[in-house]
C-alpha cells in the first residue's frame, strides 16, 4: 500500500511539473538551439531507444539543416567572455560530429549511425550548457 502511495505521489509530481508554465516555456535562450532540440529530442527519447534507425535517417537532413543554423550563428550573444574559447571549441566538435552524422545517415551502418548520432547529441548538449540562461517572465 505504501509503495502505491509513493508511486502515485511521484507520478502526480511529475505530471504537475510537465504541465506547469515553466515546463512549457523554451528550454534554450537561443532560437536556433530550441529548433534543433525540437528534432533532436524525439530521436533521442523515442527512435533511438527503439532502434528505429529508419526514422533517424528520415530526420537526418532536417537535423543537419538545423545544426547548420547553429554553426552559422557562431558564438551567440550573452555567452560569458571567459567561455568564448570553450564555446568555439565546442562548435568545432559539433561541426565534425554533424558532418559524420550526415555521412552515416546516408551510407553508414546502424551501429555507425548510433555512434555519430550520439556524438551530435553530446556535443549539442555541451554547447547548450554554455548558453545564457532563459529569462523567465520577460
Amino acid at each position: 500500500m505504501m509503495k502505491r502511495l509513493v508511486l502515485s505521489a511521484i507520478i502526480i509530481s511529475g505530471l504537475t511539473l510537465l504541465l506547469s508554465p515553466v515546463a512549457l516555456a523554451e528550454h534554450f535562450s537561443v532560437r536556433e538551439y530550441e529548433e534543433f532540440h525540437d528534432v533532436l529530442h524525439p530521436l533521442e527519447h523515442e527512435a533511438l531507444p527503439k532502434g528505429d534507425f529508419k526514422t533517424i535517417r528520415e530526420q537526418a537532413a532536417e537535423l543537419a539543416r538545423r545544426g547548420d543554423a547553429i554553426l552559422k550563428l557562431g558564438v551567440p550573444a550573452g555567452v560569458k567572455k571567459e567561455q568564448t574559447d570553450e564555446f568555439k571549441e565546442g562548435l568545432k566538435k559539433f561541426a565534425g560530429a554533424l558532418n559524420k552524422f550526415r555521412r552515416d545517415a546516408g551510407a553508414g551502418t546502424d551501429a555507425e549511425l548510433r555512434e555519430s548520432y550520439s556524438a551530435v547529441h553530446d556535443s549539442f548538449e555541451m554547447l547548450a550548457a554554455l548558453l545564457p540562461p532563459v529569462k523567465r517572465g520577460s
